[in-house]
């Protein structure tokens, strides 16, 4: 009720979409990243005619298998940007979108025909203010400048607590000066429309800063007995309150009757859509005919089509092939997939030459040199995660990479959560996956975090165990991207041996045997990353003393569960219940995979500060100990 009038403004005098074709490219993207405020979105929506959301939608609020759930989802809501709820990460999925706007007009505008042209809009509340990730992304749109970003602060004052200043008492105007941003105030947002309009038009006017209106306003305004109060933050009015606020507004018409003269103004939104959309479809055509060949990469973007052939750049290696970290692996794969790829675009929080993450020849995303894909983010994790989300669900076929060590995904595990929850398509590349990273100690050294990761609904987790599975990880990365799924996968800081059965097609498979025997095993040796080349060796040892040994690496349990129960029972036969599983890192989780009689070696504490190779011997994890548990199943 607060806001309604700074979104009346913006979606009736300025937002350019077209409510008929949500889809429509160069339309303006718009988050309420106040997401639970979002019956505001759905009331906008349905006034200016979208189809996705009806007045029988509207009364289904958050209502089971309902178009109005109580968080804008965009997977849920046609015409919805982004996932919103957790607060802060909608500020800083608007950053992603206007990073993914400026990089394509960058590359593809020309100085004749302006092809990409468009501004992302954002609601903020005094809850995203507090959150650090908000602060994280917006400092970095500030160093950006990026231009074409504008913020509506609704600065009312309160939370779910109470009144804000318990807790909350900065000038948040200067915090966002500081970090570089156009800053102005609306002190009446509740009546004073015209000077909504005015700071909009200013922000416009201001090309080489993010823009932040603060427009003061009163949470409820209406409600006499409620506004300004926590008691309307979350809560339903009542029915005696609702009386009372239609009677102090004014509002003599039924619940959910809207009057011909206000649905008929705001639906003037699908006329105007339907112009605009013409009129760049009109600049696209001239586009095509004098710049073909930057339509048709262009055309393809969009279209959410990969080029033909992209993955035939992958290598594959053979064993005696130089032994690398599975991190150095990764930066040869991301190196081939560049130049044939141009939709990918990313880089690390500050530990580009750990995480090894450069696209060499390709530039650094900074002011006045959008057109380059190496995004510099900062010892910003959190922000970092969210910024891709936007920039995945951009609308543009752009492939978004973050990267950082492994045990920092802690960081950022709700932006990692909304990937998989939004059906966002990043990659996420992650190094230093083990105890075997070394003198970092504990605090660096990831024990429980695969396991965390891979509880995670819709996230594809992946742990390489050499380069060719390191190729195969990128393919199944990249198509998984193109499909709206985000696919997360851990790196080694140690060098790995290339494996003789590891293949492209069994990372696919998420496992698969790279050792086999004659027959039926005696024993499964089950591995990840790098401790599946300890396998491999252990089993070198079983074989040459007579026992009947499988080797299999599983790099990703989601993709394994993924294949139908006659391949899994090829895998991992059910009439073979010794097994034992080598992973350095917790064993939650595992017991499906043991079998009845099985074993596991794992690593079910912190780690400890030490060279990497003295951590391994330490927990266990060599050849020697592999063969004794595994001499020890075997009886």
């Amino acid at each position: 009720m607060g806001a309604a009038p700074m979104a009346f403004v913006l979606w009736d005098q300025f937002m350019r979409f077209n409510p008929k074709n949500p889809k429509w490219f160069n339309r303006d993207r718009f988050v309420l990243s106040a997401g639970h405020g979002c019956m505001l979105q759905y009331a906008l929506m349905y006034l200016t005619g979208y189809d996705s959301v009806t007045l029988d939608d509207i009364k289904q609020f958050r209502q089971w298998e309902s178009k109005t759930p109580g968080h804008p989802e965009n997977f849920e809501t046609e015409g919805v940007e982004v996932t919103t709820g957790p607060l802060g990460q909608g500020i800083c999925n608007g950053v992603g979108l206007a990073m993914a706007e400026a990089h394509l007009a960058a590359k593809f505008n020309k100085p004749d025909v302006t092809l990409v042209d468009h501004y992302t809009y954002v609601i903020v509340g005094d809850g995203c203010n507090m959150e650090g990730v908000s602060g994280e992304a917006c400092s970095l749109a500030g160093h950006l400048q990026l231009g074409k970003l504008i913020t509506l602060y609704d600065d009312n004052h309160i939370s779910i607590d109470g009144s804000t200043d318990i807790a909350f008492t900065e000038d948040v105007a200067k915090r966002f000066e500081a970090y570089g941003w156009h800053v102005q105030h609306v002190e009446n947002g509740n009546t004073d429309l015209g000077a909504i309009h005015k700071a909009i038009e200013a922000a416009k006017a201001v090309t080489d800063k993010p823009s932040f209106i603060k427009v003061t306003t009163t949470i409820g305004y209406g409600s006499p007995n409620k506004q300004n109060t926590a008691g309307i933050h979350g809560a339903a009015l009542g029915t005696d309150e609702i009386t009372a606020t239609r009677s102090n507004l004014g509002w003599e018409h039924d619940p959910f009757m809207i009057p011909d003269d206000a649905l008929g103004h705001m639906r003037k939104a699908v006329e105007r859509g339907a112009s605009l959309e013409a009129e760049w479809n009109e600049l696209w055509a001239q586009y095509k005919t004098k710049y073909a060949e930057e339509a048709a990469e262009f055309d393809r973007l969009i279209s959410n089509q990969l080029p033909d052939g992209w993955d035939k750049v992958l290598p594959t290696y053979k064993p005696e092939d130089k032994s690398l970290a599975t991190r150095k692996h990764s930066e040869i794969c991301l190196n081939a997939l560049a130049p044939v790829l141009p939709e990918l675009i990313g880089g690390s929080a500050d530990l580009t030459h750990s995480n090894l993450t450069e696209l060499k020849g390709f530039g650094d995303f900074q002011p006045g040199q959008y057109q380059n894909r190496n995004v510099r983010f900062g010892v910003r994790e959190h922000g970092m995660g969210a910024i891709c989300n936007g920039m995945a669900l951009h609308g543009s076929g752009l492939i978004p990479y973050g990267a950082t060590f492994l045990v920092f995904t802690d960081y950022m595990r709700a932006a990692i959560r909304l990937s998989a929850l939004s059906r966002a398509g990043v990659i996420w590349v992650m190094t230093h996956d083990s105890i075997a990273l070394g003198e970092d100690g504990p605090t660096h050294q990831p024990v429980e975090t695969i396991a965390a990761l891979r509880a995670i609904p819709q996230l594809t987790v992946i742990r390489p165990a050499d380069g060719t599975e390191t190729a195969g990880a990128y393919k199944v990365a990249v198509l998984n991207a193109n499909q709206h799924r985000p696919t997360l996968m851990a790196f080694s800081r140690q060098n790995v041996p290339n494996l003789a059965g590891s293949s492209i097609e069994g990372v696919a498979k998420g496992a698969y045997p790279v050792i086999d025997c004659e027959g039926t095993p005696e024993l499964i040796l089950i591995g990840t990353g790098a401790e599946v080349g300890l396998c491999v060796q252990a089993a070198e040892k079983l074989t040459a003393s007579g026992k009947k040994v499988r080797v299999v690496s599983m790099p990703s349990w989601e993709l394994f569960e993924a294949q139908d129960a006659a391949y899994k029972e090829s895998v991992l036969p059910k009439a073979v219940a010794k097994r034992l599983v080598v992973e350095a890192g917790i064993s939650m989780g595992w017991c499906k995979y043991m079998g009845a009689e099985g074993d596991i070696l794992s690593v079910d504490r912190f780690g400890a500060s030490a060279p990497g190779g003295v951590c391994m011997e330490k927990f266990g994890f060599t050849v020697d100990n592999v063969v004794a548990k595994a001499t020890a199943l075997l009886g």
